[in-house]
């Protein structure tokens, strides 16, 4: 038996007729015996249609009707994969534009039959991922309890301090691997959505799974419900979440510990802890507290980190600044987001990122590289209401308010845009960089696309079509002078998924700041020559599961190499052992001989 079915749990079938599951091993002497998933109850008759994991449709064979006692509950037909694969695109399409109903369809059928709804989003990954991921489930977002239907995941609420452990043992599956939770405060650049923010962990891990193949049953979505400040929703009787104000006080942080400490007794100290969208005052905060505790990271903070850096990295070669430590980074915002990919930057600056041995940078020389712009201005020394993210990156230098002033005195060779401020790289901001560098980098960051600080054609027009643009959200190609310019989507799911799948398939003990760099360098060695030429920094994304497994062999090889892993011994080759753990969107054959 492989590693993926054993190990991993690599089998969807339900368990045998007249046999219960148990968590107990299997016997090793018997190796003809049926390894099956840990289960409440034996499954048969409807509730095998009614579960997800197991429901195949018309697509069980008359044999597999009769074993598992659904014979008369579906017509008499019997269909491949494939017709069904093609009548869920004909209804979907037939939605035309209507994005959040795209949205509902899908998540129904993932709810009725996970391995179709998988397989539909792996082989139209371009065409779904902007509904299942950003800007659509934004929208869904802000309408999460006006289309709520089945719940997903877990609500853990701060009345229930001193109960979470208890409610954690209500989730049937023992095996859970990896956890995205969050707490609703910055919910994208839309702001305290409070619990209507449970579709960001939802589709994140949606994404583990068709972009990476991480098994779906690892995977568990929480919402920490501590209150709300958007009085919109605390009027709103379809608001499903706690109709309190946003609670800060000590007990937040009681809330936070408990539930951190629950998941790992539960689940085990190898469990992925991913935070997600949580607000700029807890975010980083939250990250410095448990990064060496237990396995977690943030992916508003290091995976936007990860993929931003590779975009830089990718694009170097196309400038006439060459190697990073050459450039100078200018973030207009500087809160969690922008202070984590300036982080980035850094430790890529002080470690030799370009890999061409050239002298590492000190940690002060970085630092003096990356400039910042909040709310207020540019940061600089001795400017009040500095906290500590940004202190390091506060210079000697006259405060200036106007960007484009900023830029024609910093004189930035990458602009990045981390602040959900639309529009904000102006005309006259895009022509000041274009007068620093033959090829500017401008990457405007921020979602949903109508928080993006300038268009991909404004970028291009603005600077001559010399930008190398990317986004946070996605933007079509733009023609300009006769040629076809391909705006790069800077986009988490390049990172997080593969991430995902290395730290679970290795058992890894932490997620280190080595190990976003290893992916970052990954991912900019993965974009064609011929796609760089049209100005695209990213891959496209109908090679992303290639991509996911290759960054996940890469990280893993960083896990081992640090002596974090818990699987052992360590591979002898990276890339297929994390194919090997990758989920199967193909239907499993259920009759038992």
């Amino acid at each position: 038996m492989s590693y993926a079915a054993h190990h991993e749990g690599g089998s969807n079938r339900p368990p045998p007729r007249g046999r219960r599951a148990t968590d107990a091993q299997p016997d090793q002497n018997t190796t003809n015996r049926f390894v099956v998933p840990w289960q409440r109850q034996i499954q048969l008759g409807v509730d095998v249609l009614r579960n997800p994991r197991y429901n195949k449709g018309l697509a069980f064979t008359l044999e597999e009707r009769r074993e598992l006692k659904i014979e008369g509950l579906l017509p008499p037909y019997v269909i491949t994969q494939d017709i069904q694969v093609q009548r869920v695109l004909n209804q979907y399409r037939k939605l035309g534009e209507n994005n959040l109903r795209k949205y509902e369809f899908l998540m129904a059928l993932s709810a009725r039959n996970e391995k179709l709804f998988y397989r539909v989003v792996v082989e139209n990954v371009t065409e779904m991922l902007p509904i299942l991921y950003t800007p659509t489930v934004g929208q869904a977002c802000l309408e999460f309890g006006h289309i709520f239907k089945t719940p997903r995941g877990m609500y853990l609420s701060i009345n229930d301090l001193g109960r979470v452990s208890d409610i954690l043992a209500n989730w049937p599956e023992r095996q859970v691997k990896a956890i995205v939770f969050t707490d609703g405060e910055r919910i994208l650049g839309l702001g305290d959505l409070g619990a209507y923010g449970q579709g960001i962990p939802i589709g994140k891990l949606m994404l583990y799974t068709a972009l990476a193949g991480v098994l779906p049953k690892y995977c568990l979505p929480i919402t920490l419900d501590v209150g709300t400040n958007n009085e919109g929703y605390l009027k709103d009787p379809m608001y499903t979440g706690l109709r309190q104000p946003r609670d800060r006080s000590e007990r937040y942080d009681q809330f936070i510990d408990e539930f951190i400490e629950a998941a790992q007794d539960r689940w085990g100290k190898t469990v992925l802890l991913q935070f997600e969208d949580f607000g700029n005052q807890n975010a980083a905060r939250l990250l410095a507290k448990y990064r060496d505790e237990c396995c977690t990271f943030n992916d508003d903070i290091q995976g936007t980190a990860a993929v931003s850096v590779a975009g830089v990295l990718a694009g170097l070669p196309l400038t006439d600044h060459k190697k990073i430590s050459d450039n100078v980074f200018l973030f207009y915002g500087a809160g969690s987001a922008g202070t984590g990919i300036a982080n980035l930057l850094v430790y890529a600056m002080m470690t030799d990122a370009d890999g061409d041995g050239t002298q590492k940078l000190t940690l002060e020389e970085a630092n003096k590289r990356i400039w910042l712009v909040d709310s207020k201005g540019l940061v600089v020394k001795g400017r009040a209401g500095i906290n500590g993210e940004k202190a390091p990156y506060a210079h000697e230098h006259p405060h200036i308010k106007d960007l484009a002033e900023i830029v024609r005195a910093v004189k930035p060779t990458c602009l990045f845009g981390v602040a959900s401020t639309p529009q904000v790289f102006t005309e006259e901001v895009c022509r000041e960089m274009a007068k620093v560098s033959t090829r500017p980098l401008i990457f405007a960051l921020s979602n949903p696309t109508s928080k993006a600080e300038c268009t991909a054609e404004q970028a291009y027009e603005w600077t001559d079509g010399k930008a190398l643009y990317a986004s946070g959200s996605p933007f079509p190609p733009v023609e300009y002078q006769g040629k076809t310019i391909v705006p790069g989507q800077c986009n988490n799911s390049f990172i997080f998924p593969g991430l995902a799948l290395a730290i679970i398939s290795t058992g890894a003990r932490r997620v280190t700041d080595s190990m976003f760099l290893v992916a970052a360098q990954c991912l900019a060695r993965l974009v064609p020559q011929s796609q760089l030429a049209n100005g695209t920094l990213f891959p496209t994304l109908d090679k992303i599961r290639h991509v996911s497994a290759t960054i996940a062999a890469a990280v893993g090889e960083e896990v081992y190499r640090l002596g974090l892993a818990s699987f052992q011994p360590k591979p002898d080759d990276m890339l297929q052992f994390m194919i090997s753990n990758q989920f199967d969107h193909r239907y499993d054959s259920f009759v038992i001989h």
